[in-house]
């Protein structure tokens, strides 16, 4: 049984509305097709599923559900289900499937503590960036101007008196800003193009810019890779336990755009204080640098702190393992 053949039965078996984990755990129940070494099986069957609706086979539909997630059934078992063929999906199956969908999804934004646990691992402070909060957050062609979550780290040399001379002599050398585009999911090549060029767009103005997607469709690497060396984008698997999440490729330095900082301080306030912060820091004595830095910290986003609060926070927002 091909691998599309098993996501076919399991459909006609399901006889329902139902979403590509559950297609995937019938398939793995009845044992119709061995996965073998596959890091993400489930995104490929997501991704599969795609492929149906976007290639035309009528014996497979989607209706999209709250929060942009899709819920896929059998053409033939419309009437089975309570589909009207003309009108789509009927109110109370709509009702029904916006309360599951709000027990067993959860937000993009969920996601950005574990990201700022994993870059606080690596010694960099981030700050989440409400773009809804910015003065031009109605104007749809600045959608793709803000980061999701902006980075900061610090050069720390052993002695005080090279850690000065360091800010005296070229003071971009003491830190490296970042910017970070977070996704749920990328399953096809169509969402990768999408999210990495936003991904561009909204780090033009960083030291280094990456995409973050918690699931990564394993066919897409050398897509990846291709775009990693053309645009200097790098990409991180995010993971539901931070500590071992990837970055699968290097992001590729570049200077910073000042014009652009300014544009992004002029419209949104969490990021004009980001940059204050960071010029505090930078310009701060010796006597007090400290207090400065406890400073930074608390504006930044909070971290989960250990292997436990990571687990109930997991829970809490229904993120499920990704391994």
């Amino acid at each position: 049984m091909t691998i599309k053949e098993a996501i076919l039965k399991s459909l006609d078996e399901i006889n329902g509305l139902t979403t590509y984990m559950d297609i995937y755990n019938n398939i793995l129940k009845h044992n119709y097709y061995d996965f073998g070494q596959a890091k993400t099986p489930a995104a490929t069957i997501s991704a599969l599923l795609g492929d149906f609706i976007r290639n035309g086979d009528s014996r497979v539909k989607r209706i999209k559900q709250v929060g942009g997630t899709y819920s896929y059934y059998l053409t033939k078992n419309e009437q089975n289900i309570g589909i009207d063929v003309l009108t789509g999906v009927t109110k109370s199956i709509a009702i029904n499937l916006k309360q599951i969908d709000k027990l067993k999804t959860y937000e993009e934004r969920d996601l950005h503590k574990l990201l700022s646990t994993f870059l606080k691992s690596h010694g960099i402070s981030s700050k989440t960036i409400f773009h809804e909060k910015s003065s031009n957050s109605k104007d749809k062609n600045q959608k793709w101007i803000h980061p999701d979550m902006v980075g900061i780290a610090f050069l720390k040399l052993e002695t005080k008196v090279s850690q000065a001379f360091l800010k005296t002599v070229n003071r971009e050398d003491t830190f490296k800003l970042n910017s970070y585009e977070i996704k749920k999911e990328i399953n096809t090549d169509y969402e990768l193009k999408e999210a990495f060029f936003q991904a561009v767009s909204n780090s033009s103005w960083a030291n280094h810019g990456y995409l973050v997607a918690f699931e990564i469709n394993e066919s897409l690497h050398d897509e990846m890779k291709r775009l990693n060396q053309s645009f200097g984008i790098g990409v991180i698997e995010l993971r539901a336990n931070p500590y071992e999440s990837k970055v699968l490729f290097a992001s590729k330095f570049k200077n910073l755009d000042f014009k652009t900082i300014d544009k992004l301080c002029k419209i949104n306030h969490d990021f004009e204080k980001f940059i204050e912060q960071t010029e505090k820091v930078m310009t701060a004595s010796d006597k007090y640098i400290n207090a400065i830095e406890k400073e930074l910290e608390e504006f930044c986003d909070k971290y989960l702190q250990n292997d436990s609060e990571i687990e109930t926070y997991c829970k809490e927002k229904n993120i499920s393992s990704n391994q």
